[in-house]
């Protein structure tokens, strides 16, 4: 799996958990919901996430380009 399908799926969970949380616990847990999204959003622009400087860290490469034949 690619860096960048795995960074979807990352932030798709956070904010699953956040609404699962804000739900059953307290409305504050939707501030994170926000923190993701405010971090998407500035990542589309800058092209720097720190949860991709992460998983670079720990050992996730970056997608190649499939080559044509």
């Amino acid at each position: 799996m690619g860096i960048n399908r795995l960074l979807r799926g990352i932030a798709g969970f956070f904010i699953l958990l956040s609404l699962f949380l804000a739900v059953f616990f307290s409305m504050w847990w939707l501030l994170f919901t926000a923190f993701v999204g405010a971090n998407l959003l500035q990542s589309s622009f800058t092209d720097w996430c720190p949860m991709m400087t992460i998983l670079e860290k720990i050992g996730f490469r970056k997608e190649i380009p499939a080559q044509k034949h």
